[in-house]
């Protein structure tokens, strides 16, 4: 066989895939129309855990991700004890460092 007959060959193929694909979704797409409840008993989504509820908890999260980035970084990486990123002096030393020309 030539290129050229496996190319055809392909394409045949491709195209009969295509079209018994495309009658999958339209045979799923009727279904789904036909299930469909009526109007009136439509089904309420209740979410577990509410939008203001996932907002705070993003805040916190990000909080929580900076403190323990810190830690890391001056404790672990800085070699200095992971407790002193919470005092003053070492974010006002840290600030003098940057300040200075």
């Amino acid at each position: 066989m030539s290129v050229n007959n496996i190319n055809r060959e392909q394409m045949r193929t491709r195209e009969e895939y295509k079209k018994a694909n495309f009658e999958a979704v339209q045979k799923t797409k009727d279904e789904k129309t036909a299930a469909k409840p009526q109007k009136g008993k439509e089904r309420v989504r209740v979410r577990l855990i509410p939008i203001w509820l996932r907002l705070v908890l993003l805040v916190v999260f990000v909080f929580v991700s900076l403190a323990a980035g810190a830690v890391v970084g001056y404790g672990v990486l800085g070699n200095g004890k992971a407790a002193d990123v919470f005092k003053e002096s070492t974010w006002t030393h840290i600030r003098d460092l940057i300040d200075k020309k």
